[in-house]
């Protein structure tokens, strides 16, 4: 909740991090069960994954590798294929950062393989149009779109009132059209990543106001990429705070620091842009 709500940070990882150890911790006292031992690696598993995620959406990738290790680890003790799952897409995420393209798309294909995937369509859903956004990267884009194909296809077939874990409750249809449209952006078709954002933002749940954050910044990209600066500025300017600060830090930040960029390049000296600029500015200067 309060990864949704702020985005994640130091703090988040911290408190992540504390929890995890403690399930290690409980290990150590009295006597338990195969099935209890599991149960504790898997928590131990999942609250690592929790910091390992803070880390890379703050970009700090020295820190999210040292997590991915550990996470991997606890994820394989605990026997759990949803967990490695989680881990592998968030490793793919980190890869892409770096722009390490082939490791990133290994792991998107790791993540796919995994068994639960094959148990439960919404992970396979999930999986699959996360493959699809790094093979649109790496330049596969037949192989994209079908990909992307059979996520749609797949979110179609899941039955999404089942009980999952609690971190898949961020994988709907809306954020399925976001993960389309990021797919769609590296494909050179902004006209339909445009499409497909409005529809995220009319769909996404009031609670996730840090994806409503990060898709807000695509569509202003989305926008900008079609030559359309005005309405570029028009959707991003109500990001910045009246202190002109970036929402959040990490990867939304960069987001709106590209779209500072290649906007000065599309539509330099006109009001709106200056405008734009002023108001970053303050807030660059304030971080």
């Amino acid at each position: 909740a309060a990864d949704n709500k702020n985005g994640a940070g130091i703090r988040l990882e911290t408190r992540a991090l504390a929890h995890a150890q403690h399930a290690l911790d409980l290990q150590a006292v009295g006597q338990a069960s195969d099935r209890v031992r599991r149960r504790l690696y898997y928590l131990a598993a999942a609250f690592t994954g929790t910091a390992l995620w803070a880390a890379v959406d703050a970009q700090q990738p020295k820190r999210a590798k040292g997590h991915l290790n550990t996470a991997l680890r606890l994820a394989g003790m605990a026997g759990s294929s949803e967990m490695e799952m989680r881990l592998w897409g968030h490793a793919a995420l980190l890869s892409y950062q770096q722009l390490h393209l082939h490791d990133a798309l290994a792991a998107a294909e790791a993540g796919r393989r995994a068994y639960v995937c094959r148990q439960d369509a919404l992970f396979r859903s999930l999986a699959s149009a996360r493959l699809a956004g790094i093979l649109a990267a790496v330049g596969e884009d037949s192989a994209a779109q079908r990909t992307l194909l059979h996520a749609e296809k797949a979110y179609e077939r899941a039955e999404t009132a089942q009980d999952r874990p609690a971190w898949m409750g961020f994988f709907d249809r809306a954020e399925l059209d976001g993960l389309a449209a990021l797919v769609m952006a590296r494909l050179g078709r902004h006209d339909e990543s445009e499409a497909r954002l409005h529809r995220t933002l009319s769909l996404l749940r009031p609670d996730l106001r840090r994806n409503r954050t990060y898709y807000t910044i695509h569509l202003a990209l989305a926008q900008l990429a079609q030559g359309e600066a005005d309405q570029a500025v028009a959707t991003a300017l109500p990001l910045l705070s009246e202190g002109g600060e970036p929402p959040m830090s990490g990867r939304s930040r960069k987001l709106l620091q590209q779209f500072d960029r290649g906007l000065t390049q599309v539509a330099p000296g006109t009001r709106f842009v200056i405008e734009w600029q002023d108001r970053f500015s303050e807030g660059e200067k304030a971080t």
